[in-house]
Order: structure tokens, then C-alpha cells, then sequence
């Protein structure tokens, strides 16, 4: 057997969106306004399961594959909902079957001016080097920005 590794860290993350904490917060709420900026790592995505029970208790799933590279699984579970204010869930993901990481996160949205400053935290453990913190946290970066381009539409 291979030695097994558990890497720790956490991110936080912040934005500003022109738009009320309620668009903002719908975009995280609604399965179709979020499958406008919640997506896979790249363009080569194909999506091959979806689905989205957004509630305390609830479950979301987006799982794909990535052409000629890996199928990833995503499975989370909403443990706290205040509308236009907080979100946080857990989730954990695979790569080819394999566990790569189990996370918290935390969404806060606060009304700024007209518009809405989110900050995300994300506490993470990565698991036998099959994910890495920093990927992590620039994948996150690159969805907060999908999100701001669809808050603009």
C-alpha cells in the first residue's frame, strides 16, 4: 500500500459585483442562472451528470470528464441557507474514481453602494497529492470571475 497524504489549507476570496445581494445570491440558488458560470476546468468539458437540490440538506452534483483527460465528480451538501446573505455547504470530488479533496465552504454576500461584496472561504483537505491547494484556489478564482461575467448579462 502507498503512503496516504492529507495536505490542509484554507482560502479566502473576495469580489465585488455591481448588482444587489439578491441577484447575486440567485445565481448560487437557481440551477439554470448558475449553470451559466458554473462549469468544468475547461473547454474540453462534457457534463455527464447534473442535478441540484438547493436546501438545507440538500444535494448538488456536476460530474464530467474533460477530453482525453479525467472524469471529475463533484457532490456537495448545503448545511446552511439565509437568503441574499450566506450559503455554506461541503463537498467533496474525485478524479477517475479516486478521493482528491473534501471542503467547507463558506459564501458571505453583504450589500456594498448598489452592489454586493462576496467573500468565499474555502477550508480544504487534499488527499494523496491528487489535488493541489493552489489549483484549487485559482479554479475558484477563475468561477467568481464566470459569475461576475454573468451578473452582467
Amino acid at each position: 500500500m502507498s503512503d496516504r497524504t492529507v495536505t490542509h489549507a484554507t482560502f479566502a476570496l473576495e469580489r465585488v459585483y455591481p448588482v444587489p445581494p439578491a441577484r447575486v445570491f440567485n445565481a448560487f440558488a437557481d440551477a439554470k442562472a448558475k449553470e451559466k458560470w458554473f462549469a468544468g476546468p475547461s473547454e474540453g468539458w462534457t457534463q455527464t451528470a447534473k442535478s441540484m437540490d438547493f436546501r438545507v440538506g440538500g444535494i448538488e452534483i456536476s460530474n464530467g470528464k474533460v477530453r482525453n483527460g479525467p472524469t471529475i465528480e463533484f457532490h456537495a451538501t448545503y448545511w446552511d441557507i439565509v437568503p441574499d446573505e450566506r450559503i455554506i455547504y461541503s463537498y467533496w470530488m474525485r478524479m477517475d474514481g479516486k478521493p482528491i479533496s473534501v471542503s467547507l465552504a463558506t459564501i458571505e454576500m453583504k450589500a456594498e453602494g448598489k452592489g454586493t461584496r462576496l467573500k468565499l472561504v474555502e477550508q480544504g483537505a487534499f488527499l494523496d497529492g491528487f489535488d493541489d491547494p493552489a489549483l484549487r484556489e485559482r479554479g475558484t478564482r477563475d468561477l467568481l470571475d464566470a459569475l461576475g461575467r454573468a451578473l452582467e448579462t
